[in-house]
């Protein structure tokens, strides 16, 4: 039984009278503070979704939700990773500087404000279900709830393909408004599983998908292998989609949609080898889509550079909520670019990584930062002697290390990683197979325009020398400006905090002697 027939109401009507501003009058005492439902999705890239013109899958509720209101273009998440992005879009800051929570599966230190938490005391009602923020520990920091909200998860359902969350999102929003007290306000966040691993291997089949539906991106081989696992993925796009359309029935019947900033995103990008957990364009560059009634002019197509840390003070904004203590915000709200504030565009947006998963001897990460400008893209890794994607062999408790190439954990397992790594050493896939696992230099420059899969790295081109030299400049400014530690007295701070989500692997000793810098700490 494929999707369209288990869950999703809207999938083949429903849309146009939300497209025609056929919703409900407002309900009795509805409030006038803005509503606000942030949809994010978990690893999904720009640009699939079909308001981006990507025919690989097709997804209704976002488009309705870029039509209703912008489509972004140039939506950057702080972080290649779930736990770092989701943090900063809930504080507002950079994942550097936020301690503990700007690294993967570690704290969220209580200090740090969220916007639901401000919001909350502001009367409105917060929740969220599916997947707040995480992989981490909240209430080991002395938190009393997720940051994304109070929990709203017992809606379960059994969903058409293995690798689909349980949680069923579209009742348990239901749940959640049923649950408001009369006359507030909401804030809620949805953030479904999907399309995180795993899939079920070949569900697009049964979806009535073809192979030649697939688009595969430069960065990875045109093989049946990697389109059905492109497929897949599209599959998962789908589902997270049909909550979305049914979420926006459920306002409109509620007479609630005109008055509710919808926000639909990513945390990341899709978890395919050089894309989640890397700083290239694949691993940041997400999807976004904001609607509000008729406060957001529909049918924009916004171009301008934006940045997830963005949404902190455009919620609040617009919420007319004031953060007046804590460390100021660095995102710029949204709402002045879009009604047309020029002069609120911005020229660059900047993104980095610290540890992902458990991969490296020590429980080491690979640090990096990154600026977009214009087409232009920079990335600097801090420790290039290490193995971007994770070392390539672990070991067991004894020592005994496992078989060569065996590893990578920075990369999900898939098919399509199964696929690099048996043909790592065949013509036509072993420069894929080093294009995500080979040690990188300490700067790397990519004209996006020309290579958008970030291939060719311009470094050191005099023909760049230029822009190379200025977004040095600028990036490194930057993070001295928002005091990252890796560019201050203490940089290794980062492998000292704690991993308290998910086991932690063992590797052997590095055989770099460059790696060996925290051996004796």
């Amino acid at each position: 039984m494929g999707i369209d027939e288990r869950i999703c109401t809207l999938r083949l009507a429903g849309l146009g009278a939300l497209l025609l501003g056929g919703q409900q009058a407002g309900a009795a005492g509805r409030v006038t503070r803005p509503n606000i439902l942030v949809v994010m999705a978990d690893d999904q890239s720009y640009p699939y979704a079909s308001a981006y013109g990507c025919r690989m899958v097709s997804t209704p509720g976002f488009d309705t939700v870029a039509a209703l209101g912008a489509l972004f273009e140039n939506a950057y998440a702080t972080s290649p990773g779930s736990s770092p992005s989701r943090a900063s879009m809930l504080t507002g800051l950079y994942p550097w500087q936020i301690e503990q929570a700007g690294t993967h599966g570690s704290l969220f230190p209580a200090q740090y404000t969220c916007y639901p938490e401000l919001l909350e005391r502001a009367g409105y009602h917060v929740g969220y279900t599916g997947k707040g923020w995480g992989p981490g520990e909240w209430r080991a920091a002395g938190r009393t709830c997720n940051p994304a909200g109070r929990e709203y998860n017992a809606c379960q359902l059994e969903p058409p393909f293995a690798g689909l969350s349980r949680i069923d999102y579209t009742a348990n929003f239901r749940a959640f408004l049923e649950a408001r007290p009369a006359g507030a306000p909401f804030c809620f966040w949805l953030g479904t599983r999907e399309p995180h691993r795993p899939y079920e291997r070949d569900s697009w089949q049964r979806q009535g998908m073809s192979l030649e539906q697939a688009e595969v991106p430069g960065f990875l081989p045109d093989s049946t292998e990697v389109r059905g696992d492109l497929l897949d993925y599209a599959v998962e796009i789908e589902w997270m989609d049909c909550h979305l359309c049914n979420c926006l029935e459920e306002l409109r019947r509620r007479g609630e949609l005109e008055n509710t900033i919808v926000i639909v995103t990513a945390d990341n990008g899709m978890p395919f080898p050089r894309a989640k957990a890397n700083c290239y364009d694949a691993g940041l560059h997400v999807p976004l889509a904001v609607c509000w009634g008729a406060r957001i002019r529909g049918g924009q197509h916004v171009e301008a550079l934006v940045s997830l840390v963005d949404l902190f003070p455009t919620l609040l904004e617009a919420a007319g909520v004031i953060a007046r203590s804590g460390r100021p915000p660095v995102g710029k709200s949204l709402l002045p670019l879009l009604a047309g504030d020029t002069n609120s565009v911005r020229e660059v947006v900047y993104g980095g990584r610290e540890r992902h998963s458990s991969a490296r001897y020590a429980n080491w990460g690979y640090p990096i930062r990154c600026i977009r400008e214009r087409n232009w893209m920079l990335v600097r890794n801090f420790h290039c002697e290490r193995w971007p994607a994770g070392d390539p062999c672990s070991c067991d408790a004894s020592g005994r290390p496992g078989p060569a190439c065996s590893a990578f954990y920075d990369m999900d397992d898939a098919p399509t990683k199964d696929f690099l790594i048996r043909g790592r050493t065949e013509p036509g896939v072993g420069w894929f197979f080093e294009l995500a696992t080979a040690h990188r230099p300490e700067y790397e420059l990519y004209d996006l325009t020309a290579d958008p899969a970030c291939l060719h790295n311009l470094c050191g081109d005099p023909r760049h020398a230029a822009v190379e030299e200025r977004l040095k400049r600028l990036l490194n400014d930057e993070l001295e400006r928002t005091h990252d530690p890796r560019v201050g007295p203490d940089p290794e701070i980062w492998e000292r905090y704690p991993r308290l989500s998910g086991g932690i692997r063992h590797f052997p000793p590095p055989e770099d002697p460059r790696d060996s810098v925290f051996l004796h700490r």
